[in-house]
């Protein structure tokens, strides 16, 4: 009994197999025109596909989009962090340039000072309460500064040394409202016109060169420099330019508004000069 059960399962089996390999063979054979129940089959497999791919391509397409976001996110980030250094390059490269073009106009401005000893310094310090007045540069006594030197910038004359440290030393500039800081000057006009800077008016910016003869004619633009006739400093130090002339109260004098050659608010890079032809005694506060 067993045996006959087992050979008609072997039987089923290989009808099964050959009717199998008959509808294949059916199915791919070239026709026109396929059945009906071959159509529905394909029907219900493409809705299925079709229910299945749009979905699994949606999911895809969302992934992607998900990876091209953090890849053009990671890509902004990089271009502003590249953005930053560009930034902070140009202002790093716009400052070495200011200071290499301030440095090379003080180089000039020293080189032309034969006749003196000249040191070169940089501003190391400035008081904001006392901004117009003075400020501290970096060399001192072990660099042969000494008081009572003049100090001037790569474009005019900026002030004297009124202290020094062994490392530092403090500059009084013209623009100081100090009534004893007083500097010998002349007018380069067609006469040299003599006369002293006493005094700097913060309402027009200006230096006041005092006690001008009445009856002498300078005028707009001339050049005003240091005399040199006090010994303290070496001359034709440029101080400034005259701007106007203005006739004092007595009526006997009058006085000069220069326009300092100078710029007493920004400033870092200067020269301290020493006139070679004469020994400076520290007690004399002349120009």
């Amino acid at each position: 009994m067993p045996q006959f059960f087992l050979n008609k399962r072997l039987i089923v089996l290989l009808i099964s197999v050959i009717l199998l390999v008959a509808l294949i063979g059916f199915s791919l054979r070239e026709r026109d025109r396929i059945s009906k129940p071959e159509q529905f089959v394909r029907d219900i497999v493409g809705f299925g596909q079709s229910i299945i791919a749009k979905p699994a391509t949606g999911i895809a397409g969302f992934f992607d989009d998900v990876k091209d976001l953090k890849h053009t996110y990671e890509e902004n980030q990089k271009l502003k962090s590249h953005l930053d250094s560009m930034a902070s390059l140009e202002a790093e490269n716009h400052d070495l340039k200011k200071e290499n073009e301030s440095l090379r106009a003080v180089l000039k401005k020293k080189n032309s000072l034969r006749d003196s000893q000249s040191i070169q310094a940089q501003v190391i310090a400035r008081n904001p309460d006392q901004w117009y007045e003075q400020i501290v540069i970096d060399k001192g006594e072990v660099n042969g500064v000494a008081k009572n030197m003049a100090v001037i910038t790569s474009t005019g004359f900026l002030g004297k040394i009124t202290q020094v440290d062994k490392f530092s030393s403090t500059v009084e500039l013209l623009s100081s409202p100090d009534t004893t800081n007083r500097v010998s000057a002349k007018i380069q006009s067609s006469k040299d016109v003599f006369g002293l800077i006493e005094g700097y008016d913060e309402k027009t910016k200006m230096l006041m060169l005092k006690g001008l003869d009445y009856n002498i004619k300078v005028k707009k633009g001339d050049k005003v420099v240091t005399s040199g006739l006090s010994g303290l400093f070496p001359s034709d130090l440029l101080i400034g330019k005259v701007s106007k002339i203005v006739p004092d109260d007595n009526g006997l004098t009058q006085t000069a508004y220069v326009k300092p050659a100078a710029d007493f608010y920004n400033v870092s890079d200067v020269i301290v000069v020493n006139r070679l032809a004469q020994k400076v005694s520290s007690s004399n506060n002349g120009g």
